[in-house]
């Protein structure tokens, strides 16, 4: 064994070791020679001893023996190329037959696979305006009551007449509820109003949603109690106000009516009034999706809340474009689809709102448009860009968001005098009060007044209501007529119009040329230019038939 710390080993070894070894390796050489000469092969290739110098015609055996070289070369070549271009045809078979295979045989059937196709695409867009009137009828189709959410800073403007009167003439005896969410927002006399102004029509509930619940399952739900138990959150956007109320009303209402079997209760409304909220509030856990952006529901969705009530989340409702741009900039959904800039509707709610409450809201001196008030907004919240530039767009996108939201403080007043509309009758409207226990609601109501914090009436801004809002519900796809070959001719063939600022009594000064066709004995025209020079002159107008006639 090598010792450590010392040099290697020498290789050197005695000679009898080195003369044995030399003997077994030419023994062990022998032997495979003697093997090979019996079998007959030799171990060293016979070398090509060429042509001689001295035989005849050298150079022509030299030339065949590269010639042959040369050909047994592009044979070989010839082979390749033939194996490769196999390959590619079979391939390229085997492409067309998967290509025939997926295509249709006729021209026809390709039309309507293509027909087909995009049926499919339109039905499953989410955020077509198809598909989002189809799943609130569906919703509405569904429900044994009917939640209509409104946003308590503007309640007119969040009811939609043809929604109202839709579930009004359905069948089944459907019941339509209203409800006034964000009630934190607005002052306590202005609620106050209103109740009393909507209870002429229909039942209202007031009712303030949770905006800070994050629990997705049961389990979670049930950690955050325990963790809150010694201490529980009472900021105002976690506490949740009416749930009580709303529960007990819609249960004692189901006892009624269905006994055993659940009441499916249908929350619509336009967007971003709070309707998954409302929901998430009631079940007391994150059940469906809800945020500041708009439009975020796209599907019909049934929530358990207790054994006999089930409450169904709806997409908003589609805004009419004929409505005021106000009403387009609050309740559509044109911003988030690109059809309408964030800038126009910031500037048309601005137009509705109190110029110096605006001011103390957001703490900004006095502006003289909606661009320089986005820019003094930029500048204050630090929306800047490079070169220290206000970025309006993102101010406007911001206080678009507190408008929508649930951090704007606004309010409107209540209309002095009560008038029901067209679609609803004293009747119907005892009928919709029917079968409810109203005592119970005005106490259930009463009490969630006396919880919530209102805002004072100096700290709110004074917004003009634009009236009710117009909405679609069902969708009827419309083409614009193309015209036809005969107007299209027609409109060719019509003469252009001078615009109104050129004197008819000016001549132009450019020379015209004519061209004249003149007939030879042998049946061809020649064309003759003829150079006209009309410049000013005393006369008016030039006859042209004087000369060529």
């Amino acid at each position: 064994m090598k010792r450590p710390k010392l040099r290697k080993a020498s290789k050197r070894m005695s000679c009898s070791k080195r003369y044995k070894i030399q003997k077994k390796v030419r023994e062990h050489n022998r032997k495979i020679k003697k093997e090979a000469k019996k079998k007959g092969v030799s171990k060293y290739v016979k070398k090509d001893p060429g042509v001689p110098s001295s035989a005849p015609f050298k150079e022509e055996v030299l030339r065949e023996a590269e010639q042959r070289r040369l050909q047994i070369e592009e044979e070989k070549q010839k082979k390749r190329e033939a194996g490769k271009e196999a390959r590619a045809q079979k391939r390229k078979k085997e492409k067309e037959a998967a290509s025939k295979e997926a295509e249709p045989g006729t021209k026809k059937a390709r039309q309507n696979e293509a027909k087909k196709r995009k049926e499919k695409q339109s039905a499953t867009d989410k955020s077509s305006e198809k598909h989002l009137c189809s799943e609130l009828n569906k919703v509405i189709d569904a429900s044994d009551v009917v939640i209509e959410v409104l946003d308590a800073r503007d309640p007119l403007g969040c009811r939609c007449p043809q929604l109202e009167e839709a579930v009004l003439q359905r069948d089944g005896n459907k019941k339509l509820l209203l409800l006034l969410n964000k009630i934190d927002l607005i002052p306590k006399e202005n609620l106050e109003r209103w109740i009393k102004y909507l209870e002429h029509e229909l039942p209202v509930v007031v009712f303030k949603a949770s905006t800070h619940i994050k629990d997705r399952t049961v389990q979670d739900k049930k950690n955050r109690k325990m963790a809150f138990s010694n201490a529980p959150d009472f900021s105002r956007a976690a506490t949740c106000f009416g749930r009580a109320c709303l529960s007990e009303l819609l249960s004692s209402y189901a006892l009624k009516t269905k006994g055993e079997a659940s009441l499916k209760v249908g929350v619509v409304g336009f967007p971003n009034v709070g309707k998954s909220s409302v929901i998430n509030s009631m079940k007391e856990m994150l059940a469906c999706m809800a945020g500041v952006k708009r439009g975020i529901t796209k599907f019909m969705q049934e929530v358990h809340i207790s054994k006999s009530v089930k409450l169904l989340d709806s997409p908003g409702v589609v805004t009419l474009a004929s409505n005021p741009a106000a009403s387009m900039a609050l309740r559509s959904l044109q911003v988030e689809e690109g059809q309408e800039s964030v800038l126009e509707a910031v500037r048309a709610l601005l137009k509705q709102c109190d110029k110096i409450q605006i001011m103390l809201q957001y703490n900004v001196p006095d502006f003289r448009n909606s661009l320089e008030f986005l820019s003094l907004l930029a500048k204050k919240r630090g929306y800047l860009q490079k070169g220290g530039v206000p970025n309006t767009e993102e101010a406007a996108a911001a206080f678009l968001a507190d408008c929508t939201g649930a951090k704007l403080k606004y309010h409107c007043k209540a209309p002095g005098k009560h008038s029901l509309p067209p679609y609803m009758s004293n009747t119907v409207a005892a009928e919709m009060h029917s079968g409810w226990d109203l005592n119970q609601l005005k106490k259930g109501n009463e009490q969630t007044i006396k919880e919530v914090k209102f805002p004072n009436q100096a700290s709110s801004i004074s917004f003009t209501s634009s009236g009710l809002t117009a909405g679609l519900l069902s969708f009827s796809e419309t083409f614009e007529e193309k015209p036809s070959a005969a107007t299209e001719t027609e409109e060719r063939n019509e003469p252009e119009q001078l615009p109104e600022d050129i004197n008819e009594n000016e001549e132009p000064t450019k020379p015209l040329k004519s061209s004249l066709k003149k007939k030879t004995g042998s049946g061809q025209t020649t064309q003759k230019s003829v150079h006209i020079n009309i410049g000013p002159s005393a006369d008016d107008t030039y006859d042209f038939n004087t000369d060529f006639k």
